[in-house]
Order: structure tokens, then C-alpha cells, then sequence
């Protein structure tokens, strides 16, 4: 199981890594809106990703 987390981990470090090494001004750019967003909209965008997350390991396993 701890080798499957830390599988999991590291595939979600490299695609974290994707795009700052692509495209390191829009990722500055993204980081600067994300700043300024309001905290109700970032609980709910984090919320989404969440569930959408689950639902693909749902349906892989």
C-alpha cells in the first residue's frame, strides 16, 4: 500500500511540474489570479477537483 501512495505521489509531483517547466510566465500568471481570489471560490474549486479525482480512481479501479 505505502509503495502504491507513494506511486501516487510522485506521478502527481510530475504532472504538477508540467506546466511551470512549459510555460513558466503563464504559470506566474495563473499564481498571480489565484492570489486574488476570494477564499469561497478556491474551497470550491478545490471541492470539484477533489470529486473529479475520486470519480477517476472510481471508475479505473
Amino acid at each position: 500500500m505505502f509503495e502504491d501512495i507513494g506511486k501516487a505521489i510522485g506521478l502527481m509531483l510530475v504532472f504538477e511540474g508540467i506546466i511551470p517547466f512549459l510555460a513558466p510566465r503563464r504559470w506566474r500568471n495563473m499564481a498571480q489570479v489565484l492570489a486574488t481570489t476570494d477564499e469561497r471560490a478556491m474551497r470550491i474549486i478545490g471541492l470539484l477537483s477533489m470529486l473529479v479525482g475520486l470519480a477517476l480512481l472510481v471508475i479505473w479501479r
